[in-house]
């Protein structure tokens, strides 16, 4: 006990002595709790609230106007600030101005890269390979923090089965499992072992919560779902990723069952901080605070700042409310100084795990260490973009393997998106430069060169609405017209493809129609680019569509006309190279579907974990009185799960370890994988459940498990996956988490449509 005894003393004086001059910072050798308690008895009214002030750098925030805020200690963050000049300007006002040196962190939105620019994250996770992920999470935080950032606002791990929802891109698709999976590699990536390192990068999950539930696909719109489903499909990747230590949290712009995220205090006290146990900080997403009054919860500014913060708001992003209101709610006890010491406790207390109080220029090195050239090419990890990107591919079709093509003859180059470098990166591409993009036409290029003739035409504009344009040119002119008629550019393609031996055709969407605020209620590609492809079609050559998108799209016609698909989502900075790898044979594409391809707009939602039906529809033998639609096929255009390779693969029947698992044991679950075809490749093996009978239905699938496996050709492996009753738990009716003794159905297979089964008793 003289140990412990020995250490409360040494806190004790330490505590002491900081506490005696009022305007020294503790000493950083202090406990966190005691150091940010300490601190807090020094800090004045307006200290505290400018602690909750995240401030994005911008024209209605000029740096100059921040920085006398700075100097007055009225911003406690930075966001959009991304060079290191200008962070150690800002810190540097801290530091020699401010009273108690309290210093800033600088967040940014690294979502799929930094200055690299990786595929966004629905192509990430269209890798199925944890490895893949990781290695975009530990570049993207070594480049932010070679920038002087300390926090990212990633990973967003919102579930989506609503492709109409134009942040689709940036989410990891339908499924819980996956994106838990993939959620809690990045947290830990992007943070490493420890969120003060010098490459690491706190994490801030968002969007808390269940934002990609919104109704209709349409943006910021309401949510509204029962506890079961909450629980069961949309919460576990917020909780995966909080679990694998993220520092903060981001709140959603939705509501929840009529209460919005931000003044939500069951989900930010309740459920985050009671059962969940976090301790990081809560920020609400960008002028969230303002927007109660519109949501219909507050009838004033300082009612809106006393709803965010009782329900839990730690700091403000982009607003003013708090820093306007607080001061005058609290002298006049509207708001208590305990409730305000709650939140700027959490803001004190990410800035002391990032290592900030011990040295606050730990992102960005001694004087005179910035990089002579910000934007400088030896900055970038193209090697690693171009492999990780090449994993994100899907083959969606392939006739009389069209693909690979051959490196000789000419082909020809076609479509609005081949050459367009702003769009090859997506949208949220961070820092990354445009100009450092390598487009799909410049990868083929680099692929043949003194081996083929390459021909290109651009064949259409990306849209002809010209309202669409506008819309798309609201912030950025991103989209880019080119004057001359449609059909002047539909001739000029149809003769530039009967050149040619073989048509590569890059169609779909430009980044900013998968992006915030870009919601469709059409998810087909644009009519002008449709007439193009039925003009190529026309010609009578191979057709290779090349699709560039960030949402599954309706593809059913087009899937007709082509030879060969390939999805390869918005690829990023070696998009083209790595594009060109797989069109080539190269690499042997083994990416799957993170998300269901609709057939049309009409069957949305559409998904493949969904819950059974008392009638349900079955195609090898229809009825009329059972759940589908009469007026077209149902199911899936490409199932969850799907890709294709340039070799085959077959799975032989499932293995069970025992008929029986007991409620504190396990099984394993066997296949043997075969390589039938004549290449090598890699292929992922999907391990699915079903819970024949339980107290309310549960879905007709579940993703339990993958695995990637590479075999060489002729080649077979063994995979196996252990379940326990872990994996087969439910919250049931009584919202109770319970794996109920009864009959499971185990399927494994390469996608989740064709798959082996065999059936266990969980006793």
């Amino acid at each position: 006990m003289k140990w412990l005894c020995s250490i409360s003393l040494f806190v004790a004086l330490t505590l002491n002595s900081a506490l005696a001059d009022n305007t020294q910072l503790p000493s950083p050798d202090l406990p966190r709790d005691a150091y940010v308690n300490a601190l807090l008895q020094k800090m004045t009214l307006s200290e505290k609230i400018g602690q909750l002030r995240l401030i994005s750098v911008g024209p209605d925030n000029p740096k100059e106007a921040i920085r006398e805020m700075i100097k007055k200690g009225q911003v406690g963050a930075i966001f959009n600030t991304v060079t290191r000049p200008d962070i150690r300007a800002m810190q540097d006002q801290v530091m020699q101005l401010s009273r108690l040196k309290i210093p800033l962190f600088f967040a940014y939105d690294i979502v799929h890269g930094q200055r690299t620019v990786f595929p966004i994250s629905l192509g990430l996770a269209a890798s199925w390979n944890l490895d893949a992920v990781a290695t975009s999470a530990r570049i993207a935080a070594f480049e932010g923090s070679e920038d002087g950032l300390n926090m990212t606002w990633a990973p967003m791990v919102d579930i989506t089965r609503d492709p109409r929802w134009g942040r689709v891109s940036e989410g990891l698709g339908e499924d819980t499992f996956l994106a838990s999976e993939m959620g809690r590699v990045m947290v830990s990536s992007f943070q490493g072992d420890n969120p003060a390192g010098r490459h690491s990068l706190m994490t801030s999950v968002k969007h808390f919560a269940l934002y990609g539930a919104a109704e209709g696909g349409r943006d910021y719109n309401t949510v509204d779902m029962s506890p079961q489903r909450m629980f069961q499909d949309y919460l576990p990747p917020y909780k995966a990723a909080l679990d694998a230590g993220s520092g903060g949290v981001m709140v959603a712009l939705n509501s929840i069952n009529g209460t919005p995220a931000t003044a939500n205090t069951w989900l930010l006290k309740d459920l985050l901080r009671k059962q969940w146990h976090f301790s990081g900080i809560a920020i609400s997403d960008h002028g969230a605070v303002k927007e109660l009054i519109n949501h219909g919860v507050a009838g004033s500014p300082k009612e809106a700042v006393k709803i965010a913060l009782d329900a839990g708001i730690d700091m403000s992003m982009g607003d003013i409310y708090f820093s306007r209101y607080l001061p005058e709610m609290i002298k006049s006890g509207e708001v208590s100084e305990s409730e305000l010491d709650d939140a700027v406790r959490h803001v004190l207390n990410v800035k002391y795990d990032m290592g900030l109080f011990r040295d606050p220029y730990s992102h960005l090195g001694p004087v005179g260490s910035d990089p002579k050239d910000t934007n400088a090419e030896s900055r970038l990890h193209r090697a690693e973009a171009r492999e990780v990107a090449r994993q994100s591919l899907v083959l969606l079709k392939n006739r009389l393997q069209t693909l690979p093509l051959k490196k000789q003859g000419t082909i020809a180059v076609i479509g609005p998106l081949a050459d367009s470098q702003r769009d090859i990166i997506g949208s949220w591409s961070a820092a990354g430069r445009i100009d450092q993009a390598v487009t799909l036409l410049a990868g083929i290029r680099n692929a043949v060169a003194g081996k083929a003739t390459v021909v290109y035409a651009r064949g259409s504009n990306i849209t002809d609405h010209k309202d669409m344009v506008a819309f798309l040119n609201s912030y950025e002119v991103s989209v880019k017209q080119d004057p001359r008629t449609p059909q002047a550019m539909l001739d000029e393609a149809v003769k530039t493809a009967e050149r040619a031996d073989v048509i590569v055709a890059a169609v779909g969407e430009s980044q900013g129609m998968a992006h915030e605020a870009s919601s469709r209620s059409n998810i087909t590609i644009p009519d002008g680019q449709r007439r193009l492809i039925d003009a190529l079609k026309a010609t009578g050559k191979p057709l290779v569509l090349v699709l560039m998108n960030g949402r599954p799209l309706a593809l059913v016609h087009e899937n007709q006309q082509a030879d060969a698909i390939l999805e390869t989502w918005f690829s990023g900075t070696e998009g083209g190279n790595a594009i060109a790898d797989v069109l080539f044979g190269d690499y042997n594409p083994s990416g799957k579907l993170p998300m269901s391809f609709p057939r049309s707009v009409g069957q949305i939602p559409i998904y493949y974990n969904h819950l059974p039906t008392g009638r349900p529809y079955n195609p090898q033998a229809p009825d009329k009185y059972t759940s589908h639609y009469f007026d077209e096929a149902n199911g899936p255009l490409y199932p969850f799960g799907y890709g294709l390779s340039y070799t085959r693969f077959s799975v032989s029947d499932v293995k069970l370890s025992s008929p029986t698992m007991p409620r504190d044991g396990s099984i394993n679950v066997s296949v043997t994988l075969t390589n039938t075809g004549d290449r090598d490749g890699d292929t992922v093996a999907q391990l699915y459940i079903h819970d024949v009978k339980a107290s309310i239905s549960r879905p007709v699938q579940m993703l339990r498990g993958f695995r990637q496996v590479f075999l060489k050709a002729g080649e077979s492996k063994q995979v196996t996956f252990k379940l326990d009753a872990e994996a087969l738990k439910f919250y049931n009716q009584q919202m109770q988490w319970v794996a109920e003794p009864g009959a499971f159905d185990v399927m494994v297979g390469l996608d989740s449509a064709r798959v082996k089964t065999a059936r266990f008793q969980l006793l």
